[in-house]
């Protein structure tokens, strides 16, 4: 008999076949991993220069004000002007927090619309006039200009790898800006969280390992070389049950409020008493940005000095409960030079600066509560501060828990967050972020239409019949542009 074929080398082992055809190994999977952990590398190595720089930019001032209170009366003003001149043309899209801009692109798959908003000039000068802010004083934060920085540089890193697919880099832009805001903080879970509930708006099952990943990876960077530190230090506190819980409650509702108020005040609507300040604004930017910089330097000189920067170190004195800290109209102050620093249109966030703000009205809120712990308030109020400003119950709870490395607070902070998301409704229904973001979408959809419109007028038709209707002069007549649609309220 015939001796019978010996098995071909491919048949014999199907399981083994079947691994190595597994997606995981696929060479367009790995080409992605790698953009996003070298993205990731790079987005943290940005974030750990970008907050050794504005330490170094605030400590200028600092030294400024020891020749003079005076200075930032005359030097505050003119440079807010000049920010304010520099970001009026191209670099436009380098205003305000840059968190709006990360989620506008995330939305908008145009590409030219994503290379305006995230291109690598925008990254650079959003640092560079972030810093000049600072310099002088100007009450902003570096968080938000880090995820807008981080989304630009992993745009960039996604195109240099070949993805031209939009929906791949929707997906690189929210990993930039999560990566961004976890190397920020040194807070890993919060930019997780903080990429689910504020930049996208959804979760991706598919997506979700990548973006740990990335994230992680930021995350040991940062830890590498800054070490594996609390934004503001451990803090051993807890809130017992009982009358203490009264806490929860007011400030919940006290700086929910507060909050919301803050953000109704920084939008600028177009209808009641704020839009005539909008209106100023857009008239003459530069004269009104001058104005606001010399309305920040006189809260300057009536807070003694401790509304300016980012305010950092004064929240940390709140919530370690040191004996210098600020008197107690500082929340009130610092939330005053907030607006005036946002309403200037310069660079800059609001992420720190409202846990100043938060600190400072907790720190108010304790004096009527002798039973409860001071420190344990002042983490209700800047996390529920926070949560208001922002709309972001969840990671405004995160990070309050993960900057001050504190687990015992959980249920408290997470309370006060969802009471004052609920407050903070009553001034702003649609978050602060989201509504800057909307905006930008529908100017963007408002260019489009003109364009759309421009083209219909410029191209002769070809037939009689497809004139269509026309004006009292024979002319074609465009349709009307779309009408974007409205925020949920």
């Amino acid at each position: 008999m015939p001796e019978s074929p010996s098995p071909q080398p491919s048949a014999s082992n199907p399981r083994l076949r079947a691994v190595l055809g597994h997606e995981f190994f696929a060479p367009y999977q790995w080409k992605r991993r790698i953009a996003l952990w070298s993205g990731a590398l790079l987005v943290a190595l940005a974030a750990i220069l970008f907050a050794k720089a504005s330490d170094w930019a605030y400590r200028l001032f600092e030294k400024l004000l020891t020749h003079g209170v005076w200075i930032p009366l005359i030097l505050t003003p003119l440079v807010f002007g000049l920010l304010s001149w520099v970001t009026a043309g191209r670099l436009r899209a380098a205003r305000g927090s840059g968190i709006p801009q990360v989620i506008a692109t995330i939305h908008v798959d145009d590409a030219g619309f994503r290379s305006r908003m995230l291109a690598l000039p925008i990254a650079a000068s959003k640092m560079v006039l972030t810093l000049l802010g600072l310099a002088v004083g100007a009450s902003i934060g570096r968080e938000g200009p880090t995820v807008h920085v981080g989304a630009g540089l992993m745009y960039w890193l996604g195109r240099r790898f070949g993805f031209d697919d939009s929906k791949a880099l929707s997906r690189f832009i929210l990993a930039g800006g999560a990566a961004g805001i976890a190397a920020a903080f040194n807070t890993p879970l919060a930019g997780v969280v903080f990429a689910i509930e504020e930049l996208a708006g959804t979760f991706e099952h598919r997506f979700s390992g990548l973006l740990l990943t990335a994230v992680f990876v930021g995350g040991v960077v940062s830890m590498g070389i800054l070490g594996n530190y609390a934004y503001f230090g451990t803090v051993q506190t807890s809130l017992p049950l009982g009358h203490a819980w009264l806490a929860v409650l007011q400030c919940g509702i006290v700086c929910g409020l507060a909050g919301g108020l803050f953000a109704r005040l920084i939008l600028l609507s177009q209808r009641g008493p704020l839009a005539v300040i909008g209106r100023l604004r857009e008239r003459n930017p530069v004269l009104f940005a001058i104005g606001c910089g010399f309305a920040l330097a006189v809260i300057g000189v009536l807070s003694h000095n401790t509304v300016y920067g980012t305010g950092y170190a004064q929240a940390r004195e709140f919530v370690q409960d040191e004996p210098n800290t600020p008197g107690h109209g500082f929340g009130i102050l610092k939330l005053l030079a907030n607006v005036v620093s946002y309403w200037a249109g310069i660079p800059g966030g609001i992420f720190s600066p409202a846990l100043a703000v938060g600190a400072g009205l907790g720190h108010n809120i304790a004096y009527f509560l002798p039973n409860a712990p001071e420190t344990a308030v002042v983490l209700l109020g800047m996390s529920a501060y926070l949560s208001g400003v922002t709309g972001a119950p969840l990671t405004s709870a995160v990070i309050a828990m993960e900057l001050t490395n504190n687990q015992d607070m959980v249920i408290p902070i997470m309370a006060a967050c969802l009471l004052a998301r609920a407050a903070a409704s009553i001034f702003s229904p649609t978050p602060v972020y989201k509504d800057f973001a909307e905006r930008l979408i529908q100017d963007y959809e408002r260019q489009q239409a003109e364009r759309d419109k421009a083209e219909q007028h410029a191209a002769p038709p070809s037939s009689a019949e497809e004139i269509g209707p026309t004006s009292t002069y024979g002319e074609p007549v465009a349709p009307a542009p779309p009408k974007p649609e409205e925020s949920d309220p």
